[in-house]
């Protein structure tokens, strides 16, 4: 078992992604995409998925023409569990090995009364949302433990904190999200592996002036940033980001 370095310990310093190899979920656009881009300016190397075809080359066609032979990725659904094996698998037989990983993809839903919800919603949105998670997870840990120095990340929703009409689904999926996150970062902290789940709120991903109130995709990505650079002696589990300024009643 990897023992995290002790306080003190000259080993015990801010972590650099340059070098490090990061498996991004649901990074095809958005905030996912955002990851992928400045990890890559760091200097790392990205393995992405999404779930369609076009998508996924079209990102991967605009992240290598900044970083060529650092950006790789495929097809994924993380509601299956043999997929995201093979994400997993692919991402360290292109890289060599796996210390970053971002659990970033997800599903919402219509908000409807639960009664309404057609229960294929509820299970695909389960499926994505908090198995996606846990099947990420399962399949990655063995690998960053041999890395000795791993970070997951776990992206949430203030859905779980806020629990709105009608968002049964999907709000039943960020708090597993939540859960899993606090008894996973229990879990393998002294394999060297820190787990931090980030919730946040209502993120802007276009230009469009009524969306200046939220947080931009560059807020939550610097988290991120801010979060591996920590000192190994230090762990952030959780991390709630909310706008500064909604409009009332948001």
């Amino acid at each position: 078992m990897t023992q995290i370095p002790r306080i003190g310990d000259e080993k015990d310093l801010s972590l650099d992604p340059k070098d490090t190899v990061a498996v991004v979920t649901g990074g095809t656009r958005g905030i996912g995409y955002g990851f992928a881009e400045r990890l890559l300016a760091a200097g790392g190397k990205v393995f992405i998925c999404g779930r369609q075809d076009a998508p996924l080359r079209t990102a991967l066609q605009r992240l290598s023409a900044r970083a060529e032979g650092r950006v790789a990725g495929t097809t994924v659904d993380v509601g299956n569990y043999a997929d995201c094996a093979r994400l997993v698998r692919e991402a360290v037989e292109r890289f060599g090995r796996l210390d970053i990983l971002i659990n970033n993809a997800g599903v919402g839903h219509v908000y409807k009364p639960l009664d309404q919800i057609d229960p294929e919603i509820w299970d695909a949105t389960l499926r994505t949302n908090a198995s996606g998670v846990f099947y990420c997870c399962h399949a990655a840990i063995p690998h960053l433990r041999k890395a000795g120095a791993g970070y997951i990340f776990n992206i949430s929703s203030v859905a779980e904190i806020v629990r709105l009409p009608g968002g049964s689904a999907y709000n039943a999926s960020k708090c597993a999200v939540s859960g899993l996150t606090e008894t996973l970062m229990k879990d393998v902290r002294y394999d060297g592996i820190r787990v931090s789940e980030i919730v946040i709120g209502s993120v802007s991903t276009d230009d469009r002036g009524h969306e200046n109130w939220k947080l931009a995709i560059e807020d939550v990505v610097q988290v991120v940033m801010d979060l591996y650079r920590l000192p190994a002696r230090a762990l952030v589990g959780r991390i709630e980001l909310w706008p500064s300024q909604p409009p009332p009643n948001r």
